[in-house]
C-alpha cells in the first residue's frame, strides 16, 4: 500500500477527491473493445454473418449506453442490461439467437474486468495527488465484483480509500443519494469535496444535484451543457488545480 504524505502547510480548498472509473481512469471503449474482439472471434460470430467487427462493436457501444441510461433511470434490471446489449447488438445483424446474447452477457462480464487499459498519466496523477495528501475515493456506477475486479487488475486498488459502487450504495449517479452515501462512508464534508469524472449528465450533474465542486474530464473536447467548476482534457492538467 502506498503511504500517503502529510498534507502540505497552509490551507486547501479540497481534501477529498472523488474520481469517476470508467471512460475517466480505465479506458472503457479500449477495454471493451479488447473484449468484443475475444468473443467475436472464440464465439465464431464471423461464420454467423458478422462480417464487421468495427460496426459491431460500434453498434454494441451504441446500445450499452442507452440501456445504461434506461438502468439509471430505473426503467430496467440490471440483469436486462447484462444480456440485452448482447442481443440488440446480434439483432442488427440479424441475429436472433437469445441463448447466444445470454452466453455473451456472461463472458463479456467474466472478461471485461482482466483488463487494464488506462487512460495516460493514471497512475501518475493518482500518486501525485496521493504524495499531496488528498484522500481519493471512487464513485461508480458500475457493478461491486466488477468494478473491484477491474481496480485490481489494473493496479488501482491501492490508490484508493473508499470505494462507492451503485449496487453496494442503492442509488446511481447523478442521484444525490449515491453521494450523500459517499460522504457517510468517507466522513467527507461537501465544503471539503470535489468530483471528478468524464460525463456531464453523470458525473458533473450528480455532483452539482449533491452540493460539490465538479472536475469535467473532457478526454473527447465536448462541449458541456452545464458549465463545471473546472474543465481539463487530460488527467496531467489535473496538476494545475491540486
Amino acid at each position: 500500500m502506498n503511504k500517503i504524505k502529510s498534507p502540505s502547510k497552509g490551507r486547501r480548498k479540497y481534501r477529498h477527491l472523488f474520481f469517476d472509473l470508467d471512460h475517466t481512469l480505465w479506458d472503457f471503449e479500449a477495454n471493451s473493445r479488447k473484449t468484443m474482439e475475444e468473443l467475436y472471434k472464440t464465439l465464431g460470430l464471423s461464420e454467423r454473418g458478422i462480417h464487421d467487427f468495427d460496426q459491431f462493436h460500434k453498434n454494441y457501444l451504441q446500445h450499452n449506453d442507452k440501456l445504461w441510461e434506461r438502468y439509471r433511470n430505473g426503467f430496467i434490471k440490471v440483469e436486462e442490461l447484462r444480456w440485452k446489449r448482447m442481443w440488440l447488438t446480434l439483432l442488427d445483424f440479424k441475429i436472433g439467437d437469445e441463448p447466444l446474447a445470454r452466453e455473451m452477457g456472461v463472458l463479456f462480464l467474466d472478461l471485461l474486468p482482466t483488463r487494464n487499459i488506462l487512460f495516460p498519466y493514471t497512475k501518475e496523477i493518482l500518486q501525485y495527488l496521493l504524495e499531496k495528501g488528498y484522500a481519493l475515493h471512487l464513485i461508480t456506477n458500475g457493478f461491486e465484483k466488477t468494478q473491484h475486479s477491474k481496480l485490481k487488475n489494473s493496479g488501482l486498488d491501492i490508490y484508493f480509500k473508499e470505494v462507492i459502487t451503485s449496487e453496494g450504495s442503492n442509488s446511481l449517479k447523478p442521484q444525490k443519494e449515491i453521494f450523500e452515501y459517499a460522504f457517510s462512508k468517507t466522513g467527507a464534508e461537501k465544503n471539503e469535496s470535489i468530483m471528478i469524472g468524464d460525463s456531464v449528465d453523470v458525473d458533473i450533474q450528480g455532483a452539482i444535484n449533491a452540493g460539490i465542486d465538479q472536475i469535467y474530464v473532457n478526454h473527447l473536447h465536448i462541449e458541456p451543457s452545464v458549465q463545471p467548476t473546472y474543465t481539463v482534457y487530460s488527467l496531467k492538467e489535473l496538476e494545475t488545480i491540486f
